[in-house]
């Protein structure tokens, strides 16, 4: 079986989730890796499906729209396309200085 049969035989597929900074704080976890739902497409999604897992979670993503995100290390939009990302990076907006 292909990688893509077992992933929609299974219904989801192991994705590492890097969180930084307060986000990170707020979840409690520097990194973890998770199997997301396959049919979440968008890094919005993503994030409102995170908000479920808990408390932590809920707080680190209260204001959707801060929460900046970055796919196999190439900055993202929320309504960017997961793809086939195998990792997912969360963090606060950066200011320089």
């Amino acid at each position: 079986m292909s990688t893509t049969a077992a992933i929609a035989a299974a219904g989801t597929r192991p994705v590492r989730i890097v969180y930084f900074a307060w986000v990170r704080e707020r979840v409690g976890l520097p990194e973890e890796t998770l199997d997301i739902p396959a049919d979440l497409a968008t890094v919005a999604e993503l994030v409102r499906w995170l908000k479920a897992r808990g408390e932590g979670y809920q707080e680190a993503f209260a204001n959707e729209a801060v929460v900046r995100a970055a796919l196999d290390h190439v900055h993202a939009k929320p309504n960017a396309p997961l793809g086939n990302a195998r990792e997912i990076a969360f963090f606060p907006p950066m200011t320089g200085g």
